[in-house]
């Protein structure tokens, strides 16, 4: 079992940064791709980032490439997106999720999810 507790939302001015971070439980987090998924109200859950066990494979989804970066620091059980140049169009709760696999870009890949966090962008 692993437990996902996501911080590091809130209110951002477009062009703004935040670093979302994401604190898992249990001593395997090692072994465990981790994603953020993204849902925006009235729109189906959106895949954003994944990494690998290790953190040597990442994956973006192409609205946010070059903005956004994953990194994961396995000592401290935690999974990391920094968010920079921020827009309108990335106001979403945010998740982080993790999956058995090496890394994966479907939420049916996921086997553990956390609550979210809001991330708001005002123009």
């Amino acid at each position: 079992q692993v437990q996902l507790v996501e911080s590091g939302g809130g209110l951002v001015q477009a062009g703004g940064s935040l670093r979302l971070s994401c604190s898992a439980s249990g001593p395997t987090f090692s072994k465990y791709g981790m994603g953020w998924f993204r849902q925006a109200p009235g729109k189906e859950r959106e895949f954003v980032a994944t990494i690998s066990w290790s953190g040597g494979n990442t994956y973006y989804t192409d609205s946010v490439k070059g903005r956004f970066t994953i990194s994961r620091d396995n000592a401290k059980n935690t999974v990391y997106l920094q968010m920079n140049s921020l827009k309108p169009e990335d106001t979403a709760v945010y998740s982080c999720a993790a999956t058995r696999m090496l890394y994966g870009s479907s939420h049916l890949q996921y086997d553990y999810w956390g609550q979210g966090t809001q991330v708001t962008v005002s123009s």
